[in-house]
């Protein structure tokens, strides 16, 4: 299995792994697949709110760093016991907008969101690749490993007739996001 082979608990370069394959590790492992094709992204404030969109956070994140840490640990943990999380971050923006300092501080919280979730026992992985500028034209994208088509949402699986959630409890509703807390506050 693919994620046997990664330690729990690391921030690091997508490198050899492909994003279908984590999605199906991820997907196998009964774990959270979050993914977020940051391409489009130009600066710090797109970048978050890429990453908002892409993980569903709810609508008052503050988009800065802290409340993207804070939605990445507390406001999970509050949900109840977590399976394991797989984080891709496709083509974080390389450019003066986003610079080598933006790049560090972005990943620093997946760093802090990895020892977070490790000091609780429960496997958070974070894969990054770096978007770099083609030509002089600053708008013009391409991904330092070979380019990768967003791959696809898994599935939901069907909730069993008794109403049981099998990721999460009983009386827990079913999420397309750990990060859907909007389900949370209406079930309360």
């Amino acid at each position: 299995m693919l994620l046997q082979t990664v330690r729990p608990n690391i921030v690091q370069a997508i490198r050899a792994y492909r994003v279908e394959d984590l999605m199906q590790a991820a997907e196998t492992a009964g774990q959270h697949f979050l993914y977020a094709n940051l391409t489009e992204a130009q600066t710090k404030q797109d970048v978050l709110d890429k990453i908002a969109e892409a993980f569903l956070f709810p609508a008052h994140f503050g988009k800065n760093l802290d409340a993207l840490f804070d939605c990445m640990t507390d406001l999970v943990h509050r949900a109840g016991q977590q399976p394991g999380f797989v984080v891709v971050l496709e083509q974080v923006p390389d450019n003066p907008r986003f610079d080598r300092e933006a790049r560090e501080q972005l990943l620093d919280v997946f760093r802090d969101t990895a020892d977070f979730w490790a000091e609780r026992r429960i496997p958070f992985r974070c894969f990054y690749s770096f978007a770099v500028a083609r030509n002089a034209d600053a708008n013009a994208w391409e991904r330092v490993n070979d380019v990768v088509q967003a791959p696809e949402k898994p599935v939901a699986k069907a909730v069993p007739k008794n109403g049981a959630n099998p990721n999460f409890g009983m009386n827990m509703p079913m999420m397309s996001s750990a990060f859907d807390t909007a389900m949370w506050i209406t079930a309360a």
